[in-house]
């Protein structure tokens, strides 16, 4: 059944591609970048600027890290560590692939920073999907009780969205490059738990 499930959302995202690629979905962009931005003050734009960097290499890579030590060195569960560390790698890669390919230019309407590279899918998106998600999942039966899980899923998923919304606030990415990032990690994090669900029981 979960590969059934796969295959269709992997084939959900090659039409959301496909109509990206012929800019079938250029007024819902608009619509909502309009919107977002229509937002725009000086507190708004320090927090997007923040979230910018927390979604960024530069904190992503160390935030990485030492959830692995703490697995590792607290927890003990260096199998876990595989997880971790592949699902993050292989979504970086999985995402230099899928721009290379789409080759997507990114929004010019009005950005409030600038960027290099190309638009679709966001990496600030899937590196935050993938993240936020793995961590929820490891860290989810260490938690005491049901609110503290609970309150684990709201701060992983309220940072997801975060920092996605930051993108097309700050003018860097179109909507349907975030619903792009989240669809193909989705999709990503998805095979990587099953995957390492059926090694560790091996």
């Amino acid at each position: 059944m979960w590969v059934i499930l796969l295959i269709l959302a992997v084939a959900g995202f090659q039409g959301l591609s496909m109509l990206v690629s012929r800019n079938r979905l250029e007024q819902f962009d608009s619509a909502i970048i309009r919107t977002v931005q229509g937002w725009e003050n000086d507190a708004l734009t320090s927090i997007a600027k923040t979230l910018g960097k927390i979604g960024s290499s530069s904190v992503v890579i160390p935030a990485v890290l030492i959830l692995a030590v703490f697995l590792a060195v607290v927890l003990r569960h260096r199998k876990e560590l595989v997880l971790l560390l592949g699902g993050m790698l292989g979504s970086t890669l999985l995402n230099d692939a899928l721009k290379s390919i789409y080759k997507r230019a990114r929004p010019d309407i009005h950005r409030i920073v600038e960027e290099q590279g190309y638009s679709f899918p966001s990496g600030h998106s899937m590196a935050a999907f993938t993240f936020y998600f793995l961590a929820a999942y490891l860290l989810w039966r260490h938690l005491p009780n049901r609110g503290w899980r609970a309150v684990l899923v709201v701060c992983s998923g309220g940072m997801i969205a975060s920092i996605g919304l930051s993108r097309v606030y700050l003018g860097v990415h179109y909507p349907t490059d975030i619903l792009g990032g989240y669809w193909v990690s989705a999709c990503w994090v998805t095979l990587c738990v099953r995957l390492f669900r059926r090694w560790a029981r091996r």
